[in-house]
């Protein structure tokens, strides 16, 4: 246990780093939960050696050592600081404390100016505050992805063990995404036991793969690849697992 979260953030963003491939991150719940004094602490072994933020750090309040936990714009910032492949963002003031929510463009291998595909990244709340994608961020949405891109079926996975987690609240979000046509699917993760695809009107739903070796479940570990291609476009996803093993590819466009 230690006070900075950001030396837990840095070994998670460790193995794309260390292979060279560029990176984004996206906030969810418990990404910056309260701090919670541990039982073990209150035992003969007493509180462990305890790992400071540096001096020098240059986000807000960075040189202090305290019990008040690691702040979500404090991991984004040392992140992008620190961190030459990342393409992350802390997104716009006004949404905080809604950090991480910005646009990638992935651009045309002929033409830097060209998008093959816009991906909008959401912080979908929890930790600190409730798990809700916010009327602010629905028309931050709305005027984004008319900003960039004014242009306006069976269940695909391997399991399926829990009902899906809605929202503390439903803001609209859902409504706007449906009227985008442009926008062809939609990934989440916080359900550990899901793992699927299932088309939605004319979009997909995607969940992710446990991944972690943290939290709830003893289900096998793996993760959401996605395969973006420009000529012809497609855009597949499958299940990487742990041992290396593919399944549940699905066709997402085309």
């Amino acid at each position: 246990m230690i006070k900075n979260a950001s030396f837990y953030w840095d070994q998670a963003v460790s193995p794309p780093r260390d292979r060279g491939i560029p990176w984004s991150s996206i906030f969810g719940n418990h990404d910056d939960a309260p701090f919670e004094w541990p039982i073990e602490w209150f035992s003969q072994s007493g509180i462990p050696q305890l790992h400071c933020p540096a001096a020098n750090a240059s986000f807000a309040s960075a040189g202090e050592c305290s019990f008040r936990g690691t702040t979500r714009l404090e991991l984004m910032k040392s992140e992008i600081e620190q961190n030459t492949l990342s393409h992350s963002k802390d997104g716009p003031q006004n949404l905080w404390p809604s950090v991480s929510n910005y646009v990638l463009k992935l651009s045309s291998s002929s033409n830097s100016q060209a998008a093959v595909v816009y991906m909008y990244f959401f912080d979908s709340g929890g930790g600190s505050y409730p798990e809700v994608i916010s009327d602010a961020q629905v028309k931050w949405f709305q005027q984004k992805s008319e900003e960039v891109n004014p242009d306006s079926r069976r269940c695909v996975g391997s399991i399926f063990s829990e009902d899906v987690a809605a929202q503390e609240a439903e803001m609209g979000i859902m409504k706007v995404i449906e009227k985008r046509a442009s926008v062809k699917a939609v990934f989440v993760g916080h359900n550990h036991g899901l793992d699927w695809c299932c088309p939605y009107k004319k979009l997909w739903l995607c969940f992710a793969r446990h991944t972690g070796y943290g939290g709830y479940g003893n289900w096998a570990r793996g993760a959401r690849i996605l395969e973006i291609n420009e000529k012809p476009f497609s855009l597949k996803s499958w299940i990487r697992m742990e041992d290396g093993h593919l399944h549940s590819e699905v066709l997402l466009s085309s």
